[in-house]
């Protein structure tokens, strides 16, 4: 499939990614614990970002899953198996939009979160809270599940083979019927424009915020003290600040030449490719493999980001070292 170069190099990517971000595998168990310490809540975060935490790891390895794995390692090294007959092919597109809506917008309503927390003083106590945070978690499932449906009637067979329908390709109607295509601009929008647009405000407000309040706490604590002691709630608020500026700012960049492409390919009315050599496919390409790239980096921006959680992820390695130890010694 494609270019000499870029599709060699999707090949090799997916497979990495893959093995990446699915359990078994040595590196991808990171996901599994990241899930299991971000549960037990003992990193130190309250419960409310504790609950969209988790909810954006599962749904960043649901995301590798359908998406490196049922979609494109499918494709590349078995295209003649199960996972080729055309509805399975049409239900793999359909968790695969929903997986990546439920990702990105897990990732807008954590943004949003921290934006109240730090700049809505007066709504900070009714809205951060455990029970708003699960709600927003399963609201974003199920809305993102609903959305993504109408892909499965987009789709039919690509070919037949001992009288079973293989492949996929897009209907005649998806690219004739103007039902079809507001839908298409609906889906656009819905993600990853609206959602890139909402984290890049809420990050200028947050920052604007932030910068504004240190700046008054800053002169009061000299003023009162006569000089400058550490402050324990600034140093709180710059770790939680560190913690969203990374997911969120990871998220822009990796999501940002998909933004850009699909909405020049909308104004332009790509639908075909002239070949495998052309810019405009291997920009495609690309954007996609930067996209899913997105949905794993967050587990290891909590590793580097947050003391606690490599805390907690070395007891978590040395605890079945130390079972042996014990075993051994008795």
């Amino acid at each position: 499939m494609g270019h000499p170069v870029i599709g060699q190099i999707a090949r090799i990517y997916y497979p990495v990614l893959a093995a990446i971000g699915v359990p078994g595998k040595p590196v991808a168990q990171l996901f599994m614990v990241a899930i299991v310490i971000l549960s037990r809540g003992k990193c130190g975060l309250s419960k409310c970002i504790t609950l969209y935490l988790v909810g954006m790891a599962v749904s960043d390895l649901l995301v590798v899953i359908t998406n490196a794995i049922l979609n494109w390692i499918a494709l590349f090294y078995f295209p003649h198996s199960f996972l080729r007959i055309a509805p399975v092919c049409s239900l793999i597109i359909v968790l695969l939009s929903a997986t990546t809506v439920i990702s990105v917008w897990l990732t807008v309503t954590f943004t949003f979160d921290r934006f109240v927390a730090i700049c809505c003083e007066k709504l900070k106590t009714k809205y951060c809270s455990e029970k708003t945070a699960a709600v927003d978690v399963g609201t974003v499932c199920v809305l993102g599940c609903l959305e993504s449906v109408p892909w499965y009637f987009t789709l039919e067979q690509r070919y037949i083979i001992d009288h079973v329908p293989m492949g996929r390709v897009y209907k005649l109607s998806y690219y004739t019927s103007p039902i079809w295509g507001v839908f298409e601009l609906f889906d656009l929008s819905l993600t990853p424009c609206i959602p890139v647009f909402l984290v890049l405000l809420l990050n200028v407000l947050t920052v604007r915020r932030i910068v504004f309040s240190s700046k008054i706490r800053r002169g009061f604590r000299r003023h009162s003290n006569g000089e400058n002691h550490k402050d324990p709630e600034m140093e709180n608020r710059r770790k939680s600040i560190i913690l969203l500026f990374t997911i969120s700012g990871s998220f822009i960049l990796l999501w940002a030449t998909r933004v850009l492409y699909n909405i020049y390919a909308r104004i332009a009315d790509i639908q075909y490719y002239s070949s495998y050599t052309d810019p405009f496919f291997i920009t495609d390409q690309t954007s996609k493999m930067m996209q899913l790239l997105s949905s794993c980096t967050n587990t290891f921006i909590y590793t580097v980001t947050q003391t606690k959680f490599r805390q907690e992820l070395k007891k978590a390695v040395k605890y079945p070292l130390n079972i042996i130890v014990k075993l051994v010694k008795s």
